[in-house]
């Protein structure tokens, strides 16, 4: 009798699973090649998709594929906005061994213009945890160290939920972010409860740009060149 309710139950489901619509097809890539319904930020070729916070041209420099923001450039903006999404960067921090701590190799990036990933150089630099590569600055520090050498090329892999505001403007859901840093998992579905620091969106559960970080807005800040290369995302749900 258990054994012909097993496979009653059984049938049950598998005609179940045969009436689901089949996932759509998304050819994921390869290295240096995104999937196919991925939006590139960046062509690689120079700097249209982006622009300085005041909404002019961006004032990174580009060559082989690879941007590069010297101090003094300004934070700059992706055209391209979003809510839920999956995001891929890759970034080199110089190698600056006269600096230490938050001055080493500093940017970030920000996820809708408002909740900072960390980027800086965390290979043997202590500093505050909240405030080391792989942080969402602020909020949660990472789970491990996973920093690559000062030079090396690294990479993020985010998948960031927006938080939702009811009727009020609050935040009645709040966001999170799960982030691979060279492939080793520092965020685990970390919630993002309100506006992080720095934060340049007035609406924060909106869809909002990628900001990439010129750590330049303070006096006496090193002179720092940072690399980009390989951005896109994939929006999520939208």
């Amino acid at each position: 009798m258990k054994l012909a309710l097993a496979l009653l139950v059984a049938a049950g489901l598998q005609g179940q699973e045969r009436t689901l619509p089949q996932p759509r097809v998304v050819d994921p890539g390869g290295p240096a090649k995104p999937p196919s319904d991925a939006i590139m930020l960046f062509n690689g070729k120079d700097m249209s998709g982006w622009r300085t916070l005041t909404g002019g041209p961006g004032k990174c420099t580009v060559a082989d594929g690879v941007m590069s923001c010297r101090t003094g450039a300004g934070d700059i903006i992706s055209s391209q906005t979003f809510l839920d999404a999956q995001i891929h960067i890759e970034f080199a921090v110089p190698y600056m061994p006269d600096q230490h701590g938050q001055l080493r190799g500093n940017s970030g990036v920000y996820l809708q213009s408002c909740y900072e990933v960390q980027i800086l150089d965390s290979y043997q630099n202590p500093t505050y945890a909240d405030g080391s590569l792989g942080a969402v600055y602020g909020f949660s520090a990472p789970l491990v160290n996973a920093a690559r050498r000062p030079d090396e090329w690294q990479s993020y892999d985010i998948i960031f939920r927006a938080p939702r505001c009811g009727a009020d403007g609050k935040v009645a859901q709040p966001g999170s972010a799960t982030i691979l840093l060279n492939g080793v998992l520092v965020q685990d579905h970390t919630p993002i409860p309100k506006a992080g620091p720095g934060c340049r969106q007035k609406d924060i559960c909106g869809p909002g740009p990628l900001r990439l970080q010129d750590h330049s807005g303070f006096k006496g800040a090193p002179d720092t060149t940072m690399r980009f290369r390989n951005i896109w995302l994939r929006r999520l749900g939208q």
